[in-house]
């Protein structure tokens, strides 16, 4: 940790990255340039092929930052230092505290200091720590998707369309069957 002379901080935060799906880089024979990847993943090109993996599980990654730095920004140099090329907002970065035996999790907010964050705490990673998650805050940000990622779900939600209405029917066919075997089973009278 290091103070600055315009009264900031410098200092590195430790963040664990706790993916449940996989992340999109961008499918390239060659290795990105220093220059590219200073750019960062979506600036400059349009990314045109992509390919999907998952991230090693619990792995964690340290960042230097300044005290004001934003946790919208450090979202973004992890997923830089990833070469992930999927939207930032799909991600959220999380305050993870162990007190009493419980862990709890909150949710930063975009313009949230997480190095200032950080200091306050104290030394203890059990009182403080930070998670990379994805951004599940109960609705979809459909602007997030790319067309591709789009189109994949339009043909997920038809499948699943499909074999609903197929179950629907079956049953109600098979209902009427059986209505019409006790139909013919019953003298009329």
């Amino acid at each position: 940790m290091s103070l600055n002379k315009d009264g900031s901080y410098t200092g590195f935060i430790k963040v664990q990255l706790k993916l449940v799906r996989p992340v999109s880089v961008p499918a390239s024979k060659k290795p990105p340039s220093l220059q590219d990847a200073r750019r960062g993943p979506g600036r400059g090109t349009a990314v045109k092929r992509r390919t999907s993996f998952y991230l090693p599980k619990d792995a964690v990654k340290h960042l230097h930052v300044l005290s004001r730095t934003r946790a919208r920004e450090v979202i973004e140099a992890l997923l830089r230092k990833f070469l992930v090329v999927d939207d930032p907002r799909k991600f959220a970065l999380f305050e993870r505290a162990e007190r009493h035996g419980q862990v709890y999790l909150r949710k930063l907010s975009d313009d949230e200091q997480p190095l200032r964050l950080r200091l306050l705490a104290g030394p203890s990673e059990k009182a403080l720590s930070f998670v990379l998650k994805e951004n599940d805050s109960g609705e979809v940000n459909w602007d997030a998707f790319s067309m591709p990622e789009l189109h994949n779900f339009l043909r997920i939600l038809q499948r699943e369309e499909e074999e609903h209405l197929r179950q629907i029917l079956q049953k109600y066919s098979y209902c009427r069957q059986k209505i019409q075997e006790a139909l013919h089973a019953c003298p009329l009278g």
